[in-house]
């Protein structure tokens, strides 16, 4: 963005934004698929969405700062099973090539992160009431 103030729903959504991997855009500069929002009925600020392609890049950095910062293909079995399984539930596994990239980035096979998703499947399926 350029030097001008920054609008206050900027400011309140930056780390939404920097989460997501989302970039504020000035209303001047928006594309048409950037999505606009509007404060007090006014349009405010731009917001241009990442390429899916990205999306898995930066979840996979997440889960290595959730896992303080060691390399995911360094970390325990029970671990990596936690990795895939919150993957999962962010949609990791819907982008094209995802489960290749897990299994690079985790140092296993895609049969051992399709196991992983299989495992997790039956055991939140069942319950012992």
């Amino acid at each position: 963005m350029t030097d001008q103030p920054q609008h206050p729903l900027a400011t309140a959504l930056k780390p939404l934004l920097d989460a997501v991997g989302a970039t504020p855009v000035p209303l001047a500069e928006a594309r048409p698929e950037d999505v606009v929002l509007e404060w007090e009925g006014e349009r405010a600020l731009a917001v241009r969405l990442p390429h899916l392609g990205n999306a898995l890049d930066r979840l996979l950095a997440e889960m290595t700062r959730q896992f303080d910062g060691r390399p995911l293909a360094d970390l325990e079995r029970a671990e990596k099973q936690r990795v895939v399984a919150l993957l999962e539930e962010r949609g990791a596994f819907t982008v094209r090539h995802g489960v290749e990239t897990v299994a690079t980035a985790l140092g296993v096979s895609r049969f051992t992160v399709y196991n992983y998703l299989n495992r997790q499947d039956g055991s939140t399926g069942t319950t012992s009431k």
